[in-house]
């Protein structure tokens, strides 16, 4: 029977298998700025009236959601870990399944709605005429203190989550984030990855002798 959880060493590497959190860093900004010309091409369609934002929500949760949730079936990570040499697994060393990817994604994803829920209620109280003669800069104020309160709700749940899985990370052997608890996962060196499901093939095999 397979373990359920991987070893924290293996024998014959010797550094840490486990991505660890400056490579996961790494891996986000790189992500950041392979989104940026889409990124940009949001805020110019956000900018041109209130209708386009609003219609511009969904699109942007179902694209996110496929940035997080379909790369990472199809090809164990986003753009960016994969750049860096890095690979999301199960804890027991099979590749992720669509279950497991939406999981790791799941309370970002939630999180995502609650934003566009919040900014689809802001956008609401705003006049269609103010916003749209409005500047660049007019219409982020305009977004600030139409709903001022609720607006900051997302963005500190956000950072809360981020915190949280950063001291997760940080205290355990394994470097498992939060996300990866839930989805039951890790981030690997995809450099190692032969060797270690080498590993977890071998502890399957590994019958207990029969008394």
């Amino acid at each position: 029977m397979k373990n359920e959880l991987l070893p924290t060493r293996f024998e014959g590497i010797e550094e840490n298998v486990y991505a660890g959190f400056w490579v996961r860093v790494a891996a986000r900004l790189l992500d950041f700025v392979i989104l940026l010309p889409i990124a940009g091409l949001v805020l110019y369609v956000n900018n041109i009236s209130k209708s386009a934002y609003m219609n511009m929500l969904l699109p942007n949760l179902l694209f996110a959601l496929a940035f997080e949730v379909i790369l990472v079936k199809v090809y164990g990570g986003t753009p960016g870990k994969l750049i860096m040499g890095l690979k999301i697994i199960r804890k027991d060393g099979d590749s992720v399944d669509w279950k497991t990817s939406f999981f790791r994604y799941s309370v970002q994803f939630t999180l995502g709605i609650l934003s566009a829920y919040v900014l689809f209620l802001t956008l609401s109280l705003i006049d269609d005429n103010a916003y749209n003669s409005a500047g660049f800069l007019q219409k982020s104020q305009l977004l600030s203190k139409a709903n001022p309160g609720p607006m900051q709700i997302p963005n500190i749940l956000s950072l809360a989550w981020y915190i949280a899985g950063t001291i997760v990370l940080l205290s355990n052997s394994r470097k498992r984030t939060t996300h990866d608890f839930i989805a039951g996962t890790v981030v690997v060196k995809a450099a190692y990855l032969d060797k270690i499901r080498e590993a977890a093939n071998d502890a399957e095999t590994e019958e207990p002798t029969a008394v």
